[in-house]
């Protein structure tokens, strides 16, 4: 069973790497002093891991905040993700080094595939192997992946993924799709467990607000973690990266916990990893 102790805490991926549970989302945040900010208040905040991607234009931001920054790299853990036209084996690789180049870093924590592109990512996830075991990357994994992605994908590799970073909040908790990651070791991981703002407009959660004291943000980011789940929430300003944090001084009931998953509908509020076209 995981422990949840503090902001800097740590789940153990299935090859012995310790990944901090709690992190800052760096989606759509601009590639200037934007993000630069949110990674320093981040860090400043106690925060050890910064999920970033390609697509999202940020990487040289992100890897100036860390440089910039008091704390040593080797404390923060640094996700990137190749993007759907670099896949393939060799552009992968190529892609893989343009993102360390704009990080200005010499190593990832975690690089991860960003969509199941079919035809492609077998292959994809070969290039993500070999710098693994050239020791580029700490730990390697995939995002939105479903049962049968993964599936096809461990048939044909050498080397299970350690994370599955999927869309997961109370509305979109895919039980089975957990049970089979959990199943074999492969952490899963939240990415917009605030369903891209429209949580707040949930008033069934206001009561667990209430009888908590905390905020509605705040109960969802601990449910995420209280389920076994690592949660990236995405924002820009210091007072809302602050807030989301302060999650390490309350524990959701056992009842509050299967109250909120039985909100669960189903819905996405971004693609269908089954079903996307870009």
């Amino acid at each position: 069973m995981n422990t949840i102790t503090d902001i800097k805490g740590t789940f153990r991926l299935h090859n012995g790497v310790d990944m901090p549970y709690f992190g800052l989302g760096v989606y759509l945040s601009d590639n200037d002093n934007e993000v630069i900010d949110a990674v320093q208040w981040a860090l400043d905040a106690g925060y050890r891991h910064v999920d970033t991607a390609s697509i999202y234009r940020n990487e040289e931001g992100v890897g100036k905040a860390i440089r910039n920054s008091d704390v040593p790299r080797e404390d923060i853990f640094v996700v990137s993700k190749v993007w759907n036209s670099d896949q393939g084996y060799e552009s992968t690789l190529k892609a893989f080094d343009k993102s360390l180049d704009k990080l200005q870093l010499d190593y990832l924590d975690l690089y991860l595939i960003h969509w199941p592109v079919q035809g492609k990512y077998i292959e994809t996830w070969k290039a993500l192997e070999k710098l693994y075991n050239d020791g580029r990357i700490k730990a390697i994994g995939v995002s939105n992946f479903m049962q049968h992605h993964l599936e096809s994908l461990m048939q044909e590799s050498e080397t299970i993924p350690m994370v599955n970073q999927m869309e997961f909040h109370p509305y979109l908790i895919q039980q089975d799709l957990i049970d089979f990651c959990n199943q074999h070791k492969i952490q899963y991981e939240a990415w917009s467990p605030m369903m891209q703002g429209k949580i707040f407009d949930l008033p069934i959660l206001d009561d667990l607000a209430k009888k908590y004291q905390k905020t509605v943000a705040q109960i969802v980011l601990r449910w995420n973690l209280q389920k076994g789940v690592i949660t990236i929430p995405k924002s820009v300003k210091k007072e809302r990266i602050i807030a989301n944090a302060d999650i390490f001084d309350f524990e959701l009931s056992h009842e509050d916990i299967l109250y909120i998953k039985s909100l669960d509908k189903n819905q996405r509020t971004g693609p269908d990893p089954n079903n996307f076209n870009f």
